[in-house]
């Protein structure tokens, strides 16, 4: 509960202004009345997580925290502790966060699924996993991942070697994800038998995908006409993620985002679920949410600015 040096009570005690000390098995919280309520919520949530068999760290301290601050923190009660699957290293694989489990849940229940939010969120990885753990249990045949071959914001020029050597470091991330969670043996195997595929967007062109988990990641960066081929190619027995990052568009100017239209079409059809991830489900680095608050607070501020000039322009 304290956890390393007690950086969590501290943690704790900063956010709220308040003094934590322990007696025995009981906690002392003393401070502002309005504070100390917020504090022994903040508690509350984090015995809750330890109870469903978590391990306490920054990342969700912080998140405990934040939830009190929205009065959203009695909805960790019914957060599902269920494991995905586990990785090479025994490590369990499970949402970490509301965001998180609702997106798992949308995956277990539609056949297509959209997750988009910011980066951290964990929309590929928990779709990875997702996938491992369809195959491992028979469900489907393959595991496809694709994504589309678009450099993010410079030219890399020609790159030596052979046609998959050159789409090889725009699938890294994905190959990560296997790699975490089969091992490099494991996945090597399944990928010569063909039950695992990891190929740029353009190879899934004129193919029906049956029996399979087809997961396309930096969904941002495809053209309207892209993402209509990619989810037309859907065959029976199969499912679908598609995850992107709408703040993170590297198309060339003038093109518009697959991912952004196709939303907005699809919401009314059936078996269709987009979930929207925020900073608050960022499972990286404190300072990358830190970032993305930074970035949503400039572009408020240039559309304000914006809107403001064109309100003088009229006049």
């Amino acid at each position: 509960m304290f956890g390393s040096f007690d950086e969590n009570i501290r943690h704790i005690e900063e956010k709220y202004s308040v003094t934590v000390v322990c007696r025995g098995s009981d906690l002392k919280i003393s401070g502002d009345e309005e504070n100390v309520a917020k504090a022994v919520r903040a508690v509350n949530g984090l015995l809750n997580l330890i109870n469903k068999g978590e391990e306490l760290n920054e990342q969700n301290v912080r998140y405990v925290t934040s939830l009190v601050d929205d009065g959203d923190d009695d909805k960790l009660s019914g957060m599902c502790a269920d494991c995905i699957c586990m990785t090479t290293k025994g490590r369990p694989v499970k949402p970490k966060t509301l965001g998180q489990e609702k997106y798992v849940q949308a995956i277990n229940d539609n056949t297509i699924t959209f997750g988009v939010g910011p980066a951290g969120t964990g929309k590929t990885y928990l779709a990875v996993a997702m996938a491992v753990s369809a195959f491992r249990a028979k469900e489907i045949n393959r595991i496809i991942l694709t994504r589309p071959a678009v450099e993010a914001g410079e030219k890399l020029g020609f790159l030596p070697g052979d046609l998959q050597q050159k789409v090889d470091p725009y699938l890294r991330p994905l190959y990560d994800a296997l790699f975490d969670m089969l091992g490099a043996e494991s996945f090597q195997r399944y990928q010569e038998r063909g039950c695992i595929e990891v190929a740029p967007l353009a190879y899934m062109r004129g193919r029906t995908l049956d029996d399979s988990f087809i997961i396309l990641d930096e969904a941002q960066n495809t053209t309207p006409e892209q993402m209509k081929m990619f989810l037309t190619r859907l065959g029976f027995n199969s499912k679908m993620v598609v995850t992107g990052d709408v703040t993170q568009i590297d198309l060339p100017d003038g093109k518009r985002s697959g991912l952004v239209e196709v939303i907005k079409i699809l919401k009314n059809v059936e078996d269709i679920k987009a979930i929207r991830f925020s900073e608050k489900d960022v499972v990286r680095h404190r300072l990358v949410q830190d970032i993305i608050k930074a970035y949503e607070r400039y572009e408020e501020v240039k559309k304000d600015y914006g809107r403001q000039g064109k309100g003088n322009n009229n006049k």
